[in-house]
């Protein structure tokens, strides 16, 4: 009995770290793929590997639409994300700050989206633009993607809100400073670190978005929607690239993020 429950034990302790290994395998296995085969020489379907090159690199816009789309993705994720972005913080900051009415119910409406299936925001954002006479196209798709970003933006700026100590803001009061000066000089230093989460976070739900963008974009191409047309064909290698440029500069983002802040502890431990 003994020897028993000291092998379920073992294989309880043992379970886990398998489980773990199996799971980051299979999250990676689609990444490491498309690194991989961002480097085949491919001419037309990119499923078979042939032989390596460093083309696909060196010539990223040999598909000059696939060029088009990335670019249209990148400039309506930097447009939906400047809005969504300034006007969460506000909406953050509001809903923490202040107390007014139906305060509860804007708490409430800023989790529908988030809840709300995307197909089902798609198609009525589509139905709104339709019976205001507006066609799809690119301002409607940047009007979507800040409307689906902007419930992401509050939830996180909101969080780091209720963290800051509002005697700091009466401090800079005390100091004859008026609330501009607070807002800017205290406040948003405070806040910043939260403001570049939910950037960030926006930027990568706007880029990624296909199904609210298909519904709205009309004849404007953007990346996820050249991937979904180029896969009934075989997605061309150049695409590859483009994902695992992306991939690579979020990891870079997240090193220097963390190296930076590792940097930072140890000078405050040295001030202390």
């Amino acid at each position: 009995m003994k020897v028993l429950r000291s092998f379920w034990s073992g294989l309880k302790r043992g379970s886990l770290p398998v489980y773990s290994l199996l799971a980051v395998v299979f999250l990676l296995t689609p990444i490491f793929y498309t690194i991989v085969f961002s480097f085949n020489k491919s001419l037309r379907r990119n499923t078979v590997w042939n032989s390596f090159t460093f083309d696909n690199w060196t010539h990223i816009c040999a598909r000059q639409d696939l060029c088009n789309a990335v670019g249209n993705s990148i400039m309506i994720s930097l447009i939906s994300t400047l809005i969504a972005t300034a006007l969460g913080t506000a909406l953050a900051i509001a809903l923490v700050r202040y107390r007014f009415k139906f305060r509860s119910a804007v708490n409430f409406a800023l989790f529908l989206p988030m809840a709300t299936p995307e197909i089902v925001m798609g198609a009525g954002l589509a139905g709104l633009f339709f019976n205001a006479g507006v066609g799809p196209g690119f301002v409607p798709t940047v009007i979507a993607h800040v409307m689906f970003c902007l419930s992401f933006v509050v939830v996180t700026v909101k969080a780091r809100v209720q963290t800051l100590d509002p005697a700091l803001e009466e401090a800079g009061r005390d100091l004859y400073a008026n609330p501009s000066q607070v807002f800017w000089k205290i406040t948003f230093p405070l806040l910043l670190p939260g403001v570049l989460s939910a950037a960030l976070l926006s930027f990568a739900l706007s880029f990624d978005d296909f199904i609210i963008t298909y519904f709205n974009s009309g004849s404007v191409n953007t990346f996820p929607k050249f991937i979904y047309v180029a896969a009934k064909g075989g997605v061309p290698a150049q695409a590859n690239v483009i994902a695992s440029s992306v991939f690579l500069l979020a990891i870079i983002i997240v090193l220097a993020t963390q190296i930076s802040g590792h940097f930072k502890r140890k000078r405050l431990q040295h001030v202390k």
